[in-house]
């Protein structure tokens, strides 16, 4: 039976899609965050509002929230959680804001994205010999190694970066330790993946979405990817 798209949207606004509850403990997670496309009152320039997904990597499970970061923080909080519980991100204070809630500061390894973190090392430009030498480095957690090759440097970019290594030293792990005793992953691709898949449907050809919709919106696209919509 064929139903019309308008037909699909007011099914789904009134259904009731509850986030999904693990049956194991958590081990790992990744956080992110996107954006939606907001319509405005006519005349106004429409707005790009964010929101935030937890991928929860060894459950396969996604939550979301729409501009109600305590949502997703609850879900997690309200699980079963392992005695240390990996948290990866990448370098945004709202991503690290959101982790410093999920379990206590003891339980939590933070761990700094792996691809961020050279993506951030790669803008400073310069000597590829020198970004060669950082990149070695920091796969092993040398941070101040790696910040004495930029010691020299005046330019901003340089500058910047040491600022980064800095501010997230502690997330920097031995990346090639924990990666070959299979400790935990090192970068954030799954909540990423999840958020590429979200898009796909917020994000279609001249969508604009009715902001008292979004959440909806994002909770039937979650229910969608954590397999509880029958076929």
């Amino acid at each position: 039976m064929q139903v019309s798209r308008s037909s699909q949207q007011r099914l789904v606004h009134r259904q009731n899609f509850e986030l999904p509850t693990p049956e194991d403990k958590i081990e790992e997670l990744s956080v992110d965050g996107g954006n939606i496309r907001v319509r405005t009152t006519s005349g106004e320039i429409c707005a790009w509002l964010g929101y935030k997904a937890i991928s929860l990597h060894d459950n396969r499970m996604v939550g979301t929230s729409f501009q109600d970061n305590q949502a997703v923080i609850d879900w997690v909080n309200d699980q079963p959680l392992a005695s240390t519980v990996t948290c990866i991100g990448d370098g945004h204070d709202g991503i690290w804001n959101i982790i410093d809630q999920l379990a206590p500061d003891v339980q939590r390894r933070e761990v700094l994205d792996w691809f961020h973190l050279i993506e951030n090392l790669h803008k400073v430009g310069g000597s590829l010999k020198r970004l060669k030498q950082a990149e070695a480095l920091l796969w092993k957690g040398q941070v101040e190694p790696t910040k004495a090759l930029f010691a020299n440097c005046k330019g901003k970019q340089a500058q910047n970066f040491c600022h980064y290594l800095d501010k997230h030293s502690e997330r920097i792990i031995n990346y090639e330790y924990h990666q070959a005793e299979q400790i935990c992953s090192i970068g954030s691709g799954s909540v990423e993946s999840a958020v590429k898949q979200i898009d796909r449907r917020t994000k279609i050809s001249g969508a604009q979405w009715k902001r008292e919709n979004v959440s909806q919106v994002l909770a039937h696209r979650t229910a969608y990817l954590n397999g509880l919509l029958s076929v």
